[in-house]
């Protein structure tokens, strides 16, 4: 196909580099993207929760992604529901911060209420959106929450909650405080982050030392590193570069689309939104800049999630179609002529500039006016989560992981009218996603499929693109295998010397 053999030209770079092989146990990590924060509320953030989530803050709950126990204790140490809208979780003892402060309830209140103030904006915050929640000491190792709707996996939810300390201000800290493993020994911006292990950490104490965390966008460049031993994990390569025996395919959680703001003309037009749908050539970026065995998304989330409806079809590439049903559209009065600015994210994955100027392109062809700017993770974020900066329509670029399962974790703040990243106000959407969040059993998972049905067939919410395959280049000298959790988080605890 013509996309696919301009696609594929797209990939061939190359870049020189100098080999400084890690010893003992000390490692060095090369990520696409260097964090703007080291923030725990902010650890949802992959380039934040890879060096931050399960290495310097912990989580009361954590899924089980390498084996079958699903939901496992971490800082809790069991929970039960004491009613139907309370659950009572049983903290560990004996656990402290790494500035030497014990660690009981009213680190967990301060930690919840902190993620949830408006005088930061906590990326974690979003997850309990829709849901009141209220969390109560009982004693110095025993919490209650309670909550309106009733949450059913209550438990699950708060596997995203990082702790602090009750001490920790409401603002953004560059010297981050956890119970857990690794302390931040050092940050240079710019250059590196490195983590060093707590001799005094409640845990069993993890074979890696010392990590340093450097930044390369290049994925062919972070591929190479590890090649020569400058590096000893790559957990995002390209799938081109990924063809020795150090590389390792993941299934990953992310899905990649475009979030479309209906409260804007053009794109406030069903016409509209469809004809950018079918405007996309998506089986030309598959094997070419996009891994083998990457599929083509009709939700926001993979087919592994509850409520997954099947009956959803992908909607095919056909750039007649969308010609004329811009002609219908524009003969209706509908400025499909305006400008629409396409932002992408660097880095957000091997490929992605690539991938946007290729959008760029397939929607020029049938007639969008499309404008492609590509920023950084921290001013992405100004046109993805409201208040949206913006004075034109607007598509975002952008990749949306739920590892978790259940579309609790997505469905609120991606389509809820006051959901923190939505770009529809539907009613109808809103009573499927406030029914499902509080059903059980079966009920809910019927009530997510029909809105996943729903939001495909009859809102053509967004341009749903891509369910991604990882890549992971894995130096000799470590023992590590990525899992479907690795674009989010890379718990240093799970890496072996060799």
């Amino acid at each position: 196909m013509k996309h696919a053999t301009l696609l594929a030209g797209a990939l061939l770079a190359t870049s020189a580099f100098n080999p400084a092989f890690a010893q003992d146990a000390d490692v060095t990590v090369v990520l696409a993207e260097e964090p703007d924060l080291v923030e725990p509320c902010m650890a949802t953030r992959s380039n934040i929760g890879r060096i931050v989530l399960g290495n310097i803050s912990e989580t009361l709950t954590e899924l089980d992604v390498r084996g079958d126990e699903g939901l496992k204790p971490r800082l809790a140490e069991s929970w039960e529901m004491v009613n139907d809208t309370t659950w009572r979780f049983n903290l560990r003892q004996g656990v402290s911060f790494s500035d030497g402060s014990a660690f009981d309830a009213e680190d967990v209140k301060h930690s919840f209420e902190r993620a949830q103030s408006d005088q930061i904006t906590c990326e974690i915050s979003r997850y309990y959106e829709g849901i009141s929640i209220t969390p109560k000491v009982v004693d110095a190792h025993t919490i209650d929450f309670t909550t309106d709707p009733a949450q059913p996996i209550l438990p699950l939810l708060l596997s995203l909650l990082t702790i602090v300390p009750s001490e920790t201000p409401i603002e953004f800290t560059r010297e981050p405080v956890g119970t857990g493993p690794y302390v931040l020994a050092d940050w240079a911006p710019g250059q590196s982050i490195t983590l060093e292990r707590r001799d005094d950490y409640w845990g069993d104490a993890p074979a890696v030392s010392k990590a340093t965390y450097v930044f390369r966008n290049d994925p062919s460049v972070r591929a190479a590193m590890v090649a020569t031993g400058e590096a000893d994990i790559a957990p995002s390569i390209s799938a081109i570069d990924a063809t020795t025996e150090m590389d390792q395919s993941y299934p990953n959680s992310e899905t990649t689309y475009l979030r479309i703001d209906h409260a804007v003309a053009p794109l406030d037009d069903k016409r509209v939104r469809e004809a950018l749908n079918i405007g996309i050539d998506r089986e030309a970026f598959v094997g070419t800049i996009l891994a083998e065995g990457t599929d083509i998304a009709t939700a926001i989330n993979v087919p592994t999630t509850l409520g997954w409806n099947a009956d959803t079809a992908v909607r095919g590439y056909d750039p007649e179609r969308a010609k004329a049903l811009l002609e219908e559209a524009k003969a209706d009065g509908v400025p499909v002529d305006t400008e629409i600015l396409l932002v992408g994210r660097t880095g957000n994955f091997p490929g992605a500039t690539e991938t946007f100027e290729a959008i760029q392109s397939m929607l020029s062809e049938v007639g969008f006016n499309i404008r492609l700017q590509m920023v950084e993770v921290a001013e992405h974020e100004q046109y993805y989560s409201k208040p949206y900066v913006q004075d034109q329509p607007i598509l975002v670029g952008a990749q949306h992981d739920n590892s978790r399962g259940d579309p609790v974790f997505s469905m609120y703040f991606k389509y809820h009218s006051d959901g923190r990243q939505s770009g529809i106000a539907d009613d109808k959407a809103d009573d499927l996603v406030e029914r499902a969040t509080a059903a059980t059993g079966e009920e809910r998972e019927a009530l997510w499929s029909e809105l996943f049905g729903y939001l495909h067939d009859e809102v053509i919410a967004d341009v749903l693109l891509f369910h991604m395959v990882g890549h992971a280049r894995v130096g000799n000298g470590v023992d590590y295998t990525p899992t479907i959790a690795t674009n989010s988080q890379l718990q240093l605890s799970e890496i072996g010397i060799k």
